[in-house]
Order: C-alpha cells, then sequence, then structure tokens
C-alpha cells in the first residue's frame, strides 16, 4: 500500500490517533493501545487527510478523493454531521483554526479553501435561538456569516498538497503546493471582526 503525507493525526490531549486507510478512518486510543472507532467509508474514494478538533474532542473532520470535506462526531460514525463539495478535485489536505469555526482546506485543482462551519464548532457563534433572529433588524442579519464557503484562495498553479495555520497569529495561514510555492494568506478583516464581534 502507498502511504500520502498527513494520513496520521494526534489529538490535542494525545490520547487518539486517526489513521487514514483507503475509504475509512480508524482511531486508536494510545492509553490502551486499541483501536476505538472505524468510521467506514468515510469517503467514496481514498481517503487523504484527517484533522482533530482542537476543541471538541469527539470531532474530526476529513478530506478526499471524492471532493468532499466530511466532518464527523466520533461517537456516531455511520453518519457525516456536515459535508462540503467544494473542490473540483482530490482534496488533498484538512486543517482545524484553534477557532475551530474555520478550516482550510487544499486540493488537485489548486484551491485552498476556507470554510466556515460554526454548527459543528465548540462555540456556535452567529448562529442564535429563533427568538433572538426575530427581533435583530434586518442589517445584524446581513453581517452574519454564513455556514460553507468564506473565501477561495487561488494563488497556486498546481495541486495544493499541504495548508497549516499559524500558531502565532491565528489569521495566518500557508499553503504549499505541487511546484514548491509556498503562500502566506490572512483572513480577511470583514471575516475576522464577523467571528471576534
Amino acid at each position: 500500500k502507498q502511504w500520502y503525507q498527513r494520513r496520521v493525526a494526534i489529538t490535542a490531549g494525545g490520547h487518539l490517533v486517526g489513521v487514514c486507510s483507503d475509504q475509512h478512518v480508524r482511531l486508536y486510543d494510545l492509553r490502551t493501545m486499541k483501536s476505538t472507532t472505524v468510521i467506514e467509508n468515510a469517503h467514496n474514494q481514498t481517503v487523504r487527510d484527517l484533522d482533530f478538533n482542537p476543541n471538541r474532542q469527539y470531532y474530526v473532520v476529513t478530506c478526499g478523493d471524492d471532493c468532499n470535506t466530511n466532518f464527523w462526531d466520533t461517537r456516531k460514525p455511520s453518519e457525516a454531521l456536515l459535508s462540503f463539495k467544494n473542490h473540483s478535485h482530490w482534496v488533498w489536505n484538512v486543517r482545524y483554526n484553534y477557532r475551530d469555526q474555520l478550516v482550510l482546506s487544499g486540493g488537485s485543482d489548486s484551491k485552498v479553501i476556507l470554510l466556515h462551519t460554526p454548527s459543528v464548532a465548540s462555540e456556535p457563534l452567529h448562529l442564535e435561538d429563533e427568538e433572538e433572529r426575530e427581533t435583530e433588524n434586518v442589517e445584524d442579519e446581513k453581517d452574519q456569516l454564513k455556514e460553507g464557503v468564506l473565501e477561495e484562495y487561488d494563488k497556486h498553479e498546481d495541486s495544493v498538497y499541504a495548508v497549516a495555520w499559524s500558531t502565532a497569529d491565528p489569521w495566518l495561514f500557508a499553503s504549499l503546493s505541487n511546484d514548491g510555492r509556498l503562500v502566506f494568506n490572512k483572513v480577511s478583516k470583514e471575516i475576522k471582526f464577523s467571528i471576534i464581534l
């Protein structure tokens, strides 16, 4: 079997290891050295990468050759909580921001995509209950970020094989493509302020 870069991930606490294997994801508990969860058919084709949510211990995101980015609760591995098909070719890499409602993906379509996923985040900002929505004015609703693609970055001319968030600046990220081009980007001020305010 051929192993691809970043097909293994470890939780922030260091207790779980996730391994991509064909179309499946297997989780192992390092304390017992046993398999705890298997996400069968996590993708219709090869699973390329996974990342654990840094703020919600049971949540993981995966990406694969089916062009999908899928979000999972490992306690209920039979169905993805959320799924996006935003790339037009294989998705090679996916990463959570420490503000876990922001997720990056990079693919063979030469794109880096910034997703907003408040419904599966630890702090689902801007998703008020029904009563609060009714009392808000129309302007406030326009300023809220919608779930899904926030921005597409197309500064690469070849497949994007790696994306990573800065550990020093939570709004800065890098992407690396097959041709060796390393690109740095920042989340726009409009998005940043919509999230933190």
